[in-house]
Protein backbone atom coordinates (compact mmCIF):
# COMPACT_ATOMS: atom_id res chain seq x y z
CA UNK A 1 0.00 0.00 0.00
CA UNK A 2 1.17 3.51 -0.80
CA UNK A 3 2.81 5.13 2.19
CA UNK A 4 0.85 8.47 2.00
CA UNK A 5 -2.48 6.58 1.90
CA UNK A 6 -1.45 4.52 4.90
CA UNK A 7 -0.55 7.65 6.85
CA UNK A 8 -3.93 9.21 5.95
CA UNK A 9 -5.81 6.15 7.21
CA UNK A 10 -3.85 6.25 10.46
CA UNK A 11 -4.71 9.95 10.95
CA UNK A 12 -8.42 9.29 10.24
CA UNK A 13 -8.44 6.48 12.77
CA UNK A 14 -6.85 8.71 15.43
CA UNK A 15 -9.42 11.46 14.73
CA UNK A 16 -12.34 9.03 15.11
CA UNK A 17 -10.87 7.71 18.39
CA UNK A 18 -10.53 11.26 19.83
CA UNK A 19 -14.12 12.15 18.88
CA UNK A 20 -15.48 9.05 20.61
CA UNK A 21 -13.43 9.80 23.72
CA UNK A 22 -14.70 13.39 23.90
CA UNK A 23 -18.33 12.26 23.60
CA UNK A 24 -17.90 9.74 26.39
CA UNK A 25 -16.50 12.46 28.72
CA UNK A 26 -18.71 15.45 27.84
CA UNK A 27 -21.96 13.64 27.05
CA UNK A 28 -24.37 14.39 24.26
CA UNK A 29 -26.53 17.50 23.95
CA UNK A 30 -29.77 16.99 22.01
CA UNK A 31 -31.57 19.90 20.41
CA UNK A 32 -30.97 23.62 20.97
CA UNK A 33 -30.35 25.05 24.42
CA UNK A 34 -29.89 28.75 25.02
CA UNK A 35 -27.09 29.02 27.60
CA UNK A 36 -28.23 32.46 28.75
CA UNK A 37 -31.83 31.28 29.27
CA UNK A 38 -30.70 28.18 31.14
CA UNK A 39 -28.66 30.27 33.58
CA UNK A 40 -31.13 33.07 34.22
CA UNK A 41 -34.33 31.00 34.55
CA UNK A 42 -33.69 29.98 38.20
CA UNK A 43 -33.00 33.62 39.12
CA UNK A 44 -36.26 34.74 37.54
CA UNK A 45 -38.11 31.95 39.33
CA UNK A 46 -36.65 32.93 42.69
CA UNK A 47 -37.46 36.59 42.11
CA UNK A 48 -41.04 35.76 41.16
CA UNK A 49 -41.50 33.60 44.29
CA UNK A 50 -40.15 36.42 46.49
CA UNK A 51 -42.59 38.89 45.00
CA UNK A 52 -45.50 36.55 45.74
CA UNK A 53 -44.38 36.13 49.35
CA UNK A 54 -43.82 39.85 49.88
CA UNK A 55 -47.22 40.72 48.47
CA UNK A 56 -49.04 37.88 50.22
CA UNK A 57 -51.11 37.86 53.41
CA UNK A 58 -49.60 39.12 56.65
CA UNK A 59 -49.34 36.06 58.87
CA UNK A 60 -48.67 38.27 61.87
CA UNK A 61 -52.34 39.24 61.48
CA UNK A 62 -54.08 36.19 60.01
CA UNK A 63 -52.46 33.85 62.52
CA UNK A 64 -54.62 35.54 65.16
CA UNK A 65 -57.83 36.67 63.40
CA UNK A 66 -59.68 35.61 60.21
CA UNK A 67 -58.18 37.18 57.08
CA UNK A 68 -61.39 38.88 55.88
CA UNK A 69 -62.58 40.05 59.31
CA UNK A 70 -63.02 43.64 60.47
CA UNK A 71 -60.42 42.95 63.14
CA UNK A 72 -57.85 42.01 60.48
CA UNK A 73 -58.56 45.28 58.66
CA UNK A 74 -58.14 47.25 61.87
CA UNK A 75 -54.81 45.59 62.63
CA UNK A 76 -53.62 46.30 59.10
CA UNK A 77 -54.55 49.98 59.58
CA UNK A 78 -52.50 50.05 62.79
CA UNK A 79 -49.51 48.71 60.88
CA UNK A 80 -49.85 51.38 58.22
CA UNK A 81 -49.45 54.02 60.93
CA UNK A 82 -46.69 52.10 62.73
CA UNK A 83 -44.93 49.66 60.38
CA UNK A 84 -42.96 48.21 63.30
CA UNK A 85 -46.12 47.22 65.18
CA UNK A 86 -46.36 43.47 65.68
CA UNK A 87 -49.53 41.67 66.77
CA UNK A 88 -47.49 38.74 68.06
CA UNK A 89 -45.28 41.03 70.15
CA UNK A 90 -48.36 42.83 71.47
CA UNK A 91 -49.87 39.55 72.65
CA UNK A 92 -46.62 38.63 74.37
CA UNK A 93 -46.79 41.95 76.19
CA UNK A 94 -50.47 41.41 77.00
CA UNK A 95 -49.57 38.09 78.63
CA UNK A 96 -47.11 39.82 80.95
CA UNK A 97 -49.47 42.73 81.57
CA UNK A 98 -52.25 40.35 82.59
CA UNK A 99 -50.15 38.83 85.35
CA UNK A 100 -48.82 42.19 86.51
CA UNK A 101 -52.22 43.92 86.64
CA UNK A 102 -54.10 40.96 88.09
CA UNK A 103 -51.61 40.42 90.91
CA UNK A 104 -51.40 44.13 91.72
CA UNK A 105 -55.20 44.19 92.00
CA UNK A 106 -55.28 41.06 94.17
CA UNK A 107 -52.67 42.53 96.52
CA UNK A 108 -54.18 46.03 96.49
CA UNK A 109 -51.06 47.67 95.06
CA UNK A 110 -52.62 49.80 92.36
CA UNK A 111 -49.87 52.42 92.35
CA UNK A 112 -47.65 49.90 90.58
CA UNK A 113 -49.98 49.68 87.59
CA UNK A 114 -51.40 53.20 87.31
CA UNK A 115 -49.64 53.91 83.95
CA UNK A 116 -51.37 50.88 82.43
CA UNK A 117 -54.97 51.68 83.46
CA UNK A 118 -57.29 54.34 82.16
CA UNK A 119 -59.17 56.48 84.67
CA UNK A 120 -62.40 54.46 84.72
CA UNK A 121 -60.71 51.09 85.23
CA UNK A 122 -58.44 52.50 87.93
CA UNK A 123 -61.40 53.91 89.84
CA UNK A 124 -63.28 50.60 89.59
CA UNK A 125 -60.28 48.67 90.88
CA UNK A 126 -59.72 51.23 93.64
CA UNK A 127 -63.32 50.93 94.86
CA UNK A 128 -62.96 47.15 95.23
CA UNK A 129 -59.62 47.49 97.03
CA UNK A 130 -61.06 50.13 99.40
CA UNK A 131 -64.09 47.95 100.14
CA UNK A 132 -61.85 45.02 101.04
CA UNK A 133 -59.82 47.17 103.39
CA UNK A 134 -62.95 48.52 105.11
CA UNK A 135 -64.09 44.95 105.74
CA UNK A 136 -60.68 43.99 107.06
CA UNK A 137 -60.12 41.44 104.32
CA UNK A 138 -56.66 40.47 103.14
CA UNK A 139 -55.73 38.40 100.10
CA UNK A 140 -52.86 35.98 99.73
CA UNK A 141 -52.34 35.44 96.01
CA UNK A 142 -49.88 33.50 93.87
CA UNK A 143 -49.92 33.51 90.08
CA UNK A 144 -49.51 30.05 88.56
CA UNK A 145 -49.59 30.94 84.86
CA UNK A 146 -51.57 31.85 81.75
CA UNK A 147 -53.40 28.84 80.32
CA UNK A 148 -54.93 30.56 77.31
CA UNK A 149 -54.57 33.90 75.58
CA UNK A 150 -56.24 34.93 72.33
CA UNK A 151 -57.02 38.10 70.41
CA UNK A 152 -60.81 38.32 70.02
CA UNK A 153 -61.36 41.75 68.45
CA UNK A 154 -59.64 44.89 67.22
CA UNK A 155 -60.86 48.31 66.11
CA UNK A 156 -59.16 51.39 64.72
CA UNK A 157 -60.44 54.96 64.45
CA UNK A 158 -58.90 56.59 61.38
CA UNK A 159 -59.71 60.11 62.58
CA UNK A 160 -58.14 59.84 66.04
CA UNK A 161 -55.74 56.97 65.30
CA UNK A 162 -57.06 55.33 68.44
CA UNK A 163 -56.54 51.58 68.40
CA UNK A 164 -58.30 49.06 70.65
CA UNK A 165 -57.47 45.37 70.98
CA UNK A 166 -59.54 42.91 73.01
CA UNK A 167 -57.87 39.84 74.47
CA UNK A 168 -59.35 36.81 76.18
CA UNK A 169 -57.13 35.43 78.89
CA UNK A 170 -57.50 32.39 81.12
CA UNK A 171 -55.17 32.54 84.08
CA UNK A 172 -54.54 30.16 86.92
CA UNK A 173 -53.81 31.43 90.42
CA UNK A 174 -53.93 30.50 94.07
CA UNK A 175 -56.00 33.02 96.05
CA UNK A 176 -56.98 32.90 99.71
CA UNK A 177 -59.13 35.58 101.34
CA UNK A 178 -58.88 36.04 105.10
CA UNK A 179 -60.97 38.17 107.43
CA UNK A 180 -59.60 40.52 110.09
CA UNK A 181 -59.20 37.55 112.47
CA UNK A 182 -57.14 35.62 109.94
CA UNK A 183 -59.89 33.12 109.20
CA UNK A 184 -60.25 31.92 105.61
CA UNK A 185 -63.47 33.14 104.05
CA UNK A 186 -62.69 32.20 100.46
CA UNK A 187 -60.25 29.89 98.68
CA UNK A 188 -57.98 27.16 99.96
CA UNK A 189 -54.19 27.28 100.49
CA UNK A 190 -52.28 25.47 97.78
CA UNK A 191 -55.36 24.95 95.60
CA UNK A 192 -55.35 26.85 92.32
CA UNK A 193 -58.33 28.10 90.40
CA UNK A 194 -58.79 29.30 86.87
CA UNK A 195 -59.99 32.79 86.10
CA UNK A 196 -61.27 33.96 82.73
CA UNK A 197 -61.04 37.64 81.78
CA UNK A 198 -61.73 39.61 78.62
CA UNK A 199 -59.70 42.81 78.63
CA UNK A 200 -59.54 45.63 76.11
CA UNK A 201 -56.38 47.70 75.68
CA UNK A 202 -56.19 51.05 73.92
CA UNK A 203 -53.48 53.26 72.48
CA UNK A 204 -53.10 56.12 70.01
CA UNK A 205 -50.95 54.78 67.16
CA UNK A 206 -48.07 57.01 66.16
CA UNK A 207 -47.94 58.75 69.53
CA UNK A 208 -44.83 59.05 71.69
CA UNK A 209 -46.49 57.10 74.50
CA UNK A 210 -45.71 53.40 73.97
CA UNK A 211 -48.04 52.13 76.71
CA UNK A 212 -51.25 50.28 75.94
CA UNK A 213 -53.82 51.04 78.66
CA UNK A 214 -56.51 48.76 79.97
CA UNK A 215 -59.84 50.48 79.26
CA UNK A 216 -62.41 47.74 79.86
CA UNK A 217 -62.69 44.44 81.72
CA UNK A 218 -65.22 41.63 81.43
CA UNK A 219 -65.65 37.88 81.59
Amino acid sequence: MNSPILQLLVLVGIAIFLILRLKSVLGTRDGFEDPARTQTAPEKSRRRDFEVIEGGPDHDIIDHVPEDSDAAGALADMKRIEPDFSVTTFLQGARGAYEMILMAFEKGKLDDITPFLNKDVYETFAQVVDAREEQGLTIEAEFVGVRELALTDATFDQATRRAAITVKCVGELISVVRDKDGEIVEGEPGQSKRQKDVWTYERVMGSDDPNWRLIATGE
